[in-house]
């Protein structure tokens, strides 16, 4: 057993017959997956926590704990946007995943939606309680085996001639307002009107972003090195070295942090979450210049097996697995199960003028 196997409900699971009725079978379902439930939370991965108006958000002591929300409402409107429906409340629980259970003890339907935007309603056609709730873990599973890469070491050491940009910084800022045109590139999400000062102000400390936003892009610079994105800022206003657009030098496999050169005397802000992702890419295949990543679809394209969270080993992996078959790694099209595209290409220009006609806007969920 692992630490990546042991999971711990908060106590308000006991105060009420529903949520203690779904906590015995999905306890009993995650058994039989190969996970442990612990008594000690500091000894958990996953933390399961009920989301509602009167609980407070689950307080992380480290970015590693994954978790998962848990929601409880008498019904829900399967014809109307389950994202509309459930993401705010989603947002205020600062959860990674939110899990709407709907209905009664004895005919729950679970819905499930990501912070990429993704809302799942999974069937409950299903024979037996037992095997709705083996379909659930079956899909959280993967997710809560995940491996978070989000640490950042910055290092003030960015060469002066390299503070303004290059004509490769250049390129994705252009990137970026082409994708905003075409309404790929949604602007950051205003976490601030859901959550509380406090509770913002622990999103800040924890992980360091200030908001939500969607999409990367990167650029190859040298010697292994590559251009990217920021942590939650607007794509189509990438403009400033160290605080829009950051240079990824390495990755410390012992310390599981990027590397980043900046500018000296700033501030800067965290590269994307991503960045593990176009890491592994830039040096399994360097034949690769440019990566992009929209949360968009391209019809029959291949995709990964699960939706793995961003800014995982796990999704990292998976992507560069699929790269290995494609006919071109250095020119494919990686759906993200659930979740968007990963592009490669010569460049950010390159890429764009590939896909332009072929993009839609909605990501099929499964």
């Amino acid at each position: 057993m692992t630490y990546l196997d042991q999971f711990w409900f908060t106590p308000s699971f006991q105060e009420n017959p529903i949520a203690k009725d779904f906590q015995s079978r999905l306890v009993h379902s995650l058994l039989e997956a190969g996970f442990a439930l612990t008594s000690q939370v500091e000894n958990a991965n996953v933390v399961f926590q009920i989301v509602n108006d009167k609980t407070r958000p689950f307080r992380r002591q480290h970015y590693a704990v994954y978790v998962i929300g848990v929601s409880f409402v008498p019904t829900l409107d399967p014809h109307y946007d389950l994202l509309k429906q459930f993401y705010s409340t989603h947002i205020r629980s600062l959860s990674n995943i939110l899990i709407v259970v709907a209905g009664s003890l004895d005919d729950p339907t679970f819905v499930i939606t990501t912070l990429e935007r993704g809302a799942v309603l999974l069937s409950s056609q299903e024979n037996t309680l037992e095997q709705r709730y083996q379909k659930l873990v079956d899909r959280i599973a993967p997710l809560m085996r995940s491996h978070l890469i989000i640490r950042n070491h910055f290092h003030p050491d960015l060469q002066p001639s390299l503070w303004n940009g290059t004509r490769h910084t250049s390129s994705l800022s252009r990137a970026g307002q082409i994708l905003e045109s075409w309404d790929l590139l949604p602007a950051p999400f205003p976490m601030e009107d859901y959550l509380s000062a406090e509770d913002m102000a622990h999103v800040r400390r924890l992980f360091g972003i200030g908001g939500l936003s969607y999409g990367n892009l990167s650029v190859r610079h040298e010697d292994g090195s590559f251009w990217m994105s920021a942590s939650g800022v607007d794509k189509s206003r990438l403009h400033d070295i160290g605080r829009d657009i950051l240079l990824v030098t390495g990755f410390d496999v012992a310390d599981e942090s990027i590397h980043l050169s900046v500018p000296e005397n700033l501030t800067p802000r965290r590269v994307s979450v991503d960045a593990i992702e176009h890491w592994k890419i830039y040096q399994q295949y360097p034949q690769v210049g440019a990566i992009i990543h929209v949360h968009a679809w391209m019809p029959g394209i291949v995709a990964t097996e699960f939706n793995y969270p961003c800014g995982s080993k796990e999704l990292a992996d998976e992507v560069a697995k699929q790269l290995a078959f494609a006919d071109d790694p250095a020119h494919a099209v990686i759906g993200l199960k659930n979740h968007g595209l990963t592009i490669t290409g010569d460049s950010p220009e390159e890429i764009l003028s590939r896909i332009h006609d072929r993009v839609v806007r909605q990501v099929p969920m499964q």
